[in-house]
């Protein structure tokens, strides 16, 4: 079996070259502008010069998806530099393919006429990708140049939220009839210069353009001429999507029956476009990173190399919130700063319980938001789930809360001292369970991210609570 070459050293090695050559043409451009003159400085201007072509050289070997990780990896005025040795042909292949934040920072870089020659070269549903960052002037000249049929395609897929099937759709499909035969189809095909990228079947259609099956290409191939499309065409366990679905029951779809391709069809049967498994990858990607950053209490894609202000901006937010359960605790602890003056031990021994909380609870948010994004949590089961997250926390208490207790018996030489660890250990776990159940599950029924945040907030109820826990056992018990 050939092995899969691993780009990764391949990128990282571009990303080096690259910037070796920035660098050597910046140094060449500082020289040239030396004010002196002679032979040095048109030397040095010379070498800026090759550098430059070099350069150019390099990025029009390179794909356009590892042009975009160079340029994601690059301060912003390097970035620049890069972006404006890169052909303009394929401006718009390379806009797709880096994040939001970058993309901006392209854009904004952009003249009107070149973002509209960059956006006549993609496909309507690939305009629509491109469209939210767009200027309106630009989006007026584009429309303009496309037809009619192109207008209503782009003005389709503008109409769906991000996140449905719609936004997902690509117009770039073929749909035979099914009263021809397989020789009518072939000659129907060869009329094409290439058929549309993972073209895996044909859509089956009639007059009104319902859909009516599936045709896989290698069947095609390996049916007698004379064959009627209808006698070799799929009609059964066909999956079809709606424009109006979310498009995580796409990506579901596409992982459970191995699909390349899905037809996409309105109400009344009509073929309206199709859901190719590029775009379904595309989404899944960014659907994971977007939940990494709700997670970590970020509220949008952030460009590495941002301004400060706009990280900043972008940051606060948590911070904010953080530093007020940060306060929370702080007073929780206050609270009871008389029974840690007599016992000292208690200071030493808080961050444990806090700790573990909170890593109990990050797992059941985990586990939580993982079955929501894969439609695995019901109003059914929610409740069965709740409690088998609840008796894992239990018998997690019980153990752990043991050995930290036994823990605290060797240090502190005091058995009671072990036993409050053990409860509040327990208590705390138990908590943590509960909450990491509560807190994806109500950001969900308000239609929020079930992850924005929730590793924040499951922190701060962890720490405070298990403050109040152990520290209240402590001092009934000990105190």
């Amino acid at each position: 079996m050939p092995e899969v070459e691993d780009k990764r050293p391949r990128l990282q090695e571009n990303l080096q070259q690259i910037t070796e050559l920035l660098r050597r043409h910046e140094i060449a451009d500082e020289l040239a502008r030396d004010p002196g003159e002679g032979p040095a400085t048109a030397d040095a201007a010379r070498a800026a010069g090759e550098s430059l072509a070099e350069l150019q050289a390099t990025l029009d070997e390179m794909h356009p998806a590892d042009v975009a990780y160079v340029l994601e990896a690059l301060p912003r005025d390097e970035r620049l530099i890069v972006w404006d040795l890169v052909r303009q042909d394929r401006d718009g292949e390379i806009l797709l393919e880096v994040s939001d934040a970058v993309r901006e920072s392209l854009i904004a870089h952009m003249e009107t006429d070149e973002l509209v020659a960059a956006t006549g070269q993609l496909d309507t549903d690939e305009i629509a990708d491109l469209a939210p960052d767009l200027p309106p002037e630009v989006m007026d000249d584009v429309l303009r140049s496309l037809s009619v049929e192109e207008r209503e395609q782009l003005r389709a897929a503008m109409s769906y939220p991000e996140g449905s099937v719609g936004a997902l759709m690509d117009f770039d499909m073929i749909g035979v009839r099914d009263d021809v035969t397989a020789e009518v189809v072939l000659r129907y095909l060869r009329r094409h210069d290439e058929l549309p990228d993972h073209t895996d079947q044909l859509f089956i259609v009639d007059r009104a353009e319902r859909l009516k099956g599936l045709l896989p290409v290698n069947r095609l191939l390996v049916s007698s001429l004379d064959t009627p499309i209808g006698d070799i065409m799929s009609t059964e366990d066909v999956v079809t999507l709606h424009p109006e679905q979310d498009a995580q029951e796409a990506a579901l779809a596409f992982e459970r029956y191995d699909l390349v391709s899905a037809p996409v069809v309105d109400a009344a049967g009509k073929l309206l476009a199709r859901v190719t498994v590029d775009a379904v990858v595309d989404f899944i990607r960014s659907r994971s990173e977007s939940e990494m950053l709700s997670a970590g209490g970020l509220r949008e894609d952030e460009d590495l190399f941002a301004s400060v202000w706009a990280s900043l901006r972008n940051r606060w937010t948590w911070l904010a919130v953080n530093l007020v359960t940060a306060f929370v605790a702080s007073r929780v602890i206050g609270v009871f700063e008389g029974s840690i003056e007599k016992l000292v031990a208690l200071a030493a021994l808080m961050p444990i319980i806090a700790g573990i909380g909170g890593n109990s609870g990050n797992q059941t948010i985990t586990m939580i938001v993982r079955g929501l994004a894969l439609g695995q949590v019901t109003s059914d089961n929610a409740r069965a789930l709740l409690e088998k997250e609840f008796l894992v926390a239990l018998l997690n208490g019980l153990i752990w809360g043991s050995v930290v207790g036994l823990f605290a018996f060797v240090i502190y030489h005091n058995w009671a001292l072990g036993l409050v660890m053990t409860g509040a250990m327990l208590l705390n776990l138990m908590l943590a369970a509960i909450m990491g159940f509560a807190i994806p599950m109500a950001m969900y029924r308000l239609g929020r991210d079930p992850a924005l945040g929730s590793s924040v907030m499951i922190t701060a109820i962890t720490d405070s609570g298990g403050f109040f826990i152990f520290l209240g056992l402590a001092t009934i018990f000990l105190v």
